[in-house]
């Protein structure tokens, strides 16, 4: 069971997107039941990058883990 993410992160496709190809970002939260045409860019981005890569079930459980009230497909931290 992962807490809920600390520290300074991004949250969103677009903001976590912009991030990567930024080189800026530590680790890589996805959930597991987002779109896939939309998380796989940000995925071989976040590779390329050699940052981990930790799958959450739901993008509801990732919004609660980022502290927000909806939902969200990926989140970094910076």
């Amino acid at each position: 069971m992962i807490g809920r993410l600390s520290g300074e992160k991004v949250i969103g496709i677009k903001q976590t997107s912009k991030a990567l190809k930024n080189k800026l970002g530590k680790k890589l939260y996805v959930a597991k039941d987002a779109d896939l045409k939309l998380v796989e860019p940000i995925i071989e981005l976040a590779k390329s990058n050699s940052l981990q890569i930790v799958y959450v079930e739901t993008m509801k459980e990732l919004g609660s883990l980022c502290a927000i009230k909806v939902s969200a497909a990926t989140a970094l931290i910076l």
